[in-house]
């Protein structure tokens, strides 16, 4: 499939209806693989040689350890993460950190908002502890206006609460605004809040498949978003 969904010109956003930009950061700009290795495979691996079981039964474990916090703020919160499974994650994510990077095209996007002089927050799911390891490996935060984790929220991204707080925390006005994510969930609270402008990135990993999502504007790369230039 090529980088970018196939999309007609209308398809493209109309940059004068858009004053904020508001884009995810993991999945979106940053490359999701990074993620989906430590919690499914090296957090996993490390519990089972804590424990002395097998891989399989950690990454069970760990799974069901996941799911029941999914939704709430511990989900994201790497302090939380280290107490429950008595590993250091923040060390861990610091040590693996040879492993973030942005997605292809990212910084070109971020550049080209830029030059057209649009505000970028990014919101994201994410603990502070883990936004400044990926902040101090890409620079992330030098292409942007604001970065703003769930915890200064007070919610995730995909509860309906998480959006008037944030819109109250940024002044934003939802329907001159845009939001990127490649979260089914975080889009749908997005669009139920009345963000006018939503687009889903499909390609959150380097080393998955595009998924795309047929009720939003789902793109594979960030072309559509240059008005079909394709990144340098």
């Amino acid at each position: 499939m090529p980088q970018s969904a196939v999309l007609s010109p209308q398809h493209f956003p109309d940059w004068t209806q858009i004053d904020d930009v508001l884009l995810d950061m993991d999945g979106t700009l940053l490359d999701r693989h990074f993620d989906n290795f430590f919690f499914e495979e090296e957090l996993p691996r490390r519990y089972a040689t804590l424990h002395a079981i097998p891989f399989e039964e950690a990454r069970d474990r760990l799974m069901t350890m996941y799911r029941s916090v999914e939704g709430e703020l511990a989900w994201t919160d790497l302090d939380y993460w280290t107490k429950r499974v008595g590993l250091d994650v923040v060390a861990m994510h610091k040590e693996l950190d040879h492993m973030i990077g942005f997605l292809p095209g990212a910084e070109e996007f971020l550049r080209h908002l830029r030059q057209l002089g649009k505000p970028v927050t990014i919101v994201t799911n994410a603990h502070s502890t883990g936004v400044s390891v990926k902040v101090a490996k890409t620079g992330l935060d030098r292409y942007v206006n604001r970065i703003v984790d769930a915890f200064e929220v007070g919610y995730l991204k995909m509860r309906p609460e998480y959006w008037p707080n944030c819109q109250r925390l940024l002044g934003f006005d939802p329907s001159r605004s845009l939001f990127m994510d490649d979260d089914e969930g975080c889009l749908m609270a997005a669009k139920a809040f009345g963000v006018a402008h939503l687009v889903h990135s499909a390609k959150s990993s380097s080393q998955l498949p595009p998924a795309l999502l047929p009720q939003f504007l789902s793109i594979a790369g960030f072309a559509p978003l240059l008005n079909g230039r394709s990144p340098a």
